[in-house]
């Protein structure tokens, strides 16, 4: 069963200087038990994406076109605010960058955990008791002890534990959560990772993970979509992505991780250009301008190639194995 599927969707933003297409034909799915992690450079989309999906686009923001089914049976796209509003928390919920700002500094944490169980019929008693079996499942200490602590009595890694919790109080079928580690140390990353996989393995909901380090992806996710300019160019298994990428923008982004590099060096390689204006967007490859790869045939419009086992590349040389490093 499929928890969420995403079919050609396409969302622009009004502008002053004419309308901004910020994701075009983006498709794909996020599986019933699954991790599905989305990549790609700032700008790519990954943020508009999860507004789409939540209902919360900007005033100037609309959807032009495409489906966003979750469940298997409604259709997000048309959905009234209220409907959406009854799915957000109890069917899906979202863990964002920054605990801080998800975390209302001037109430305590338990009377904020009671808080987000409004709907729920249970007495006051029975809420409290959940509360603290969340804050134990996330590892924190004395959690009967921390409902009555405030937000800035606890340090940034327990403050995104928290927002964790709160996010699965109502065991959701599907968790985002958009770049939770970017703020925490590489040890607190590493824990917040394998308390997501623990989580999720226990709650049996699907994960969506937003974020632009690529070792985070490679160790919590199943799936890796792969974004540029606001297109999938690449998707499939964590394992294709990693060893077999297939388009030269995930080739390139691959190459530009850190984390690979052997030997010291001043100057970390680099994906040369820009980003292209989204108000005017090429009509072939949305990456041609920086590939070195590029043929002539890359000026038409390009569509999805596939490779087998659900691995697709939105490329015409998507069938032309590479390894990483061979951009250069």
């Amino acid at each position: 069963m499929t928890t969420l599927a995403i079919d050609r969707l396409n969302v622009s933003f009004s502008t002053e200087d004419g309308p901004l297409h910020a994701l075009k034909d983006v498709s794909f799915d996020v599986p019933e038990n699954r991790i599905v992690g989305i990549v790609g450079e700032s700008g790519c989309g990954k943020s508009t994406l999860i507004n789409a999906i939540l209902g919360l686009l900007a005033d100037n923001g609309h959807i032009e076109s495409g489906e966003i089914r979750f469940e298997g049976k409604d259709k997000l796209t048309t959905l009234s605010r209220d409907q959406m509003r009854a799915l957000r928390g109890p069917r899906i919920s979202t863990v964002f960058q920054d605990p801080m700002g998800a975390l209302n500094p001037v109430i305590s944490v338990g009377k904020q955990m009671i808080n987000i169980q409004y709907r729920s019929k249970c007495s006051k008693a029975q809420k409290v008791a959940r509360a603290v079996e969340m804050l134990q499942r996330v590892r924190i200490p004395d959690a009967r002890d921390a409902l009555n602590r405030y937000p800035h009595q606890f340090s940034g890694g327990m403050k995104q534990r928290i927002a964790i919790a709160m996010a699965l109080m109502m065991e959701p079928a599907l968790l985002i959560a958009d770049e939770p580690t970017t703020a925490l140390d590489a040890t607190l990353e590493v824990a917040t990772i394998e308390l997501l996989k623990d989580l999720q393995a226990k709650i049996g909901c699907s994960i969506l993970f937003i974020s632009h380090h690529l070792g985070v992806i490679a160790e919590l996710c199943d799936d890796v979509v792969v974004m540029y300019a606001g297109e999938v160019v690449e998707r499939g298994s964590t394992r294709q992505i990693f060893n077999d990428p297939r388009h030269p923008y995930t080739a390139r982004l691959l190459e530009c991780d850190p984390a690979r590099q052997s030997e010291r060096t001043r100057n970390l390689p680099t994906i040369p250009g820009e980003i292209p204006d989204l108000r005017h967007r090429p009509t072939g490859c949305i990456f041609s301008a920086r590939c070195s790869r590029r043929l002539e045939a890359c000026a038409k419009p390009q569509s999805e190639v596939g490779l087998g086992n659900g691995h697709l590349v939105r490329c015409i040389r998507a069938t032309t194995p590479h390894s990483v490093g061979a951009m250069a």
